[in-house]
């Protein structure tokens, strides 16, 4: 006989890091930056193909 579960609860405990060092906070930063130059000229070349359609 099959079992149905008609509920289920899920419980997690989230807890961030208080100890972050100016370095890494730095290096974030910088990979945060790439990231989002990579992203707008991806934007721009999207934009730039519907263009020329």
């Amino acid at each position: 006989m099959p079992i149905e579960i008609k509920e289920l609860h899920i419980k997690i405990n989230v807890e961030e890091k208080a100890n972050v060092s100016a370095s890494e906070t730095k290096m974030k930063k910088e990979e945060t930056d790439k990231i989002i130059e990579v992203c707008i000229e991806q934007v721009m070349e999207n934009i730039s193909k519907t263009q020329d359609r």
